[in-house]
């Protein structure tokens, strides 16, 4: 029975061995997360839409070419009605005369076939130097995306870094569960044998075995805790569960000393600032409305009309020209060709530009009172950080010191429990108390951890090697 007791423990060392050597590291973690996140993801296709509208104002002076043309029937009737015309005589050479009202009264009818053809190229030359300024708050909205997506990117490692230190917590605590148990199997055995020789009553050893089955219900929850823990990397990074199981990080106080930089430096504060900066440019833009817009325009044309009828109802002149009755095999218009520069100027728009400048001065407001309200809270973020660090500090060392005192306090109550002077319940009450001290010296250091990660983001100073 022993033997096999060994093997299986020996087959345990090993496979978690292996999972160790598996396991995925926080970079790892971080990496794959940043990859992953859907924040990051909808922020860099919102970039792409900008660095697109860039490429679209770059192209803005480009020339545009366009070919068209249409074919089909055509037919066009026209009503001449004549009113009373006077010729007014020439000397003795004509005698004048007056032609009655209607008497040149006419229809002309077309008809046929008709098509038309033609390219056309236009280019801007100028564009009042609303182009230049878009292009200069595109950069701007360009440069604001990229710093929010550093914060994007903090907030990813600090989740994950969290994530992270929670397992390690986990595997500290489940160690420190494990020790007592191994402590009261000991312990147990001194009982047995007290039970024995008639020194403990029943009760006090069924006390032994309820502390047993205590720490055996705590190591089975913080196995399921572990599991949740272990999910969530695996959504958050898109790593196999079996390889997040192996990690077996540990927890270590960071040590952090307040660096050069200050709230300036955050990113909030850095994207608002170039979101004034592109707001700046767009009122620019907008105040050329009035300013002349200069283009190139050219084009080259053809007109045929084939297989045609032109013909009048009636004589052209009654009694001198007879109706028209024509049949041309095709009518030609080519090449019709039209080249030149045009400009527009809007001397009077609605107010259009007016209310659109008045619209870009609300927005810059708008920025500006963000920032003003980001720059005091972020202040007040970094004071209360500073703060919680060196709480954390001094928690640890608190804790530390508990801790001390239980192990004494255990080792001196084990003593007096093997010569009968204490009771069960005095060394239950120890273990206790020294696996309490040790989860709490454990949580302060996470806790140390959490408060030195928020200290270094405050400046936006997180150095992902300190971690």
């Amino acid at each position: 029975m022993k033997k096999a007791f060994l093997l299986l423990t020996s087959a345990l060392c090993i496979q978690t061995a292996l999972l160790a050597q598996n396991a995925p590291t926080l970079r790892e973690l971080v990496d794959s997360a940043l990859q992953q996140d859907a924040t990051l993801v909808q922020q860099k296709l919102q970039n792409r839409l900008t660095h697109l509208d860039q490429e679209k104002l770059n192209d803005i002076f480009l020339p545009k070419v366009a070919v068209s043309g249409k074919s089909g029937y055509l037919y066009a009737s026209a009503k001449l009605q004549s009113p009373e015309i006077v010729i007014p005589a020439v000397a003795n050479i004509f005698p004048g005369m007056t032609l009655a009202e209607g008497y040149l009264d006419n229809n002309l009818n077309i008809s046929g076939i008709s098509v038309q053809a033609g390219a056309e190229a236009s280019m801007l030359l100028y564009s009042g130097g609303k182009v230049k300024h878009l292009k200069e708050a595109n950069k701007e909205k360009d440069h604001s995306e990229n710093i929010l997506m550093e914060k994007s990117r903090e907030d990813v490692i600090a989740s994950i870094s969290k994530i992270y230190d929670q397992f390690a917590l986990l595997n500290e605590s489940a160690n420190v569960l494990q020790k007592g148990k191994e402590r009261l199997e000991i312990m147990k055995k001194t009982a047995d044998k007290a039970r024995g020789y008639g020194l403990i009553t029943p009760y006090d050893h069924k006390k032994i075995e309820l502390a047993q089955a205590t720490l055996d219900s705590k190591i089975i929850e913080f196995e399921s805790k572990k599991e949740l823990l272990t999910a969530q990397l695996a959504v958050l990074s898109g790593i196999e569960e079996d390889r997040i199981m192996g990690i077996q990080p540990q927890l270590k106080p960071i040590q952090f000393l307040k660096g050069q930089h200050t709230i300036s430096n955050r990113s909030e504060l850095r994207a608002l600032d170039h979101a004034i900066k592109a707001v700046d440019y767009k009122i620019k833009a907008e105040r050329t409305w009035w300013i002349p817009k200069v283009m190139a325009q050219a084009s080259a044309s053809y007109i045929g009309l084939y297989n045609n009828h032109i013909i009048t109802s009636r004589d052209i002149i009654p009694g001198a020209v007879e109706r028209l009755n024509w049949r041309p095999d095709n009518l030609q218009v080519l090449p019709l060709v039209q080249a030149g520069v045009g400009f527009k100027w809007d001397l009077f728009d609605g107010k259009e530009g007016k209310n659109a400048i008045a619209r870009a001065r609300v927005e810059r407001q708008v920025l500006e009172s963000k920032a003003k309200d980001a720059q005091d809270k972020l202040q007040l973020n970094q004071a209360n950080s500073l703060s919680n660090y060196k709480v954390a500090n001094a928690q640890i060392a608190l804790k530390e010191k508990a801790r001390e005192i239980a192990g004494t306090a255990l080792s001196n109550i084990e003593k007096e429990f093997r010569y009968g002077t204490k009771k069960s319940a005095d060394y239950i009450e120890a273990e206790n108390d020294l696996e309490n001290a040790e989860l709490e010296y454990q949580t302060a250091i996470f806790n140390q951890r959490r408060a030195a990660i928020e200290l270094m983001r405050s400046t936006q100073e997180l150095d992902f090697n300190k971690l």
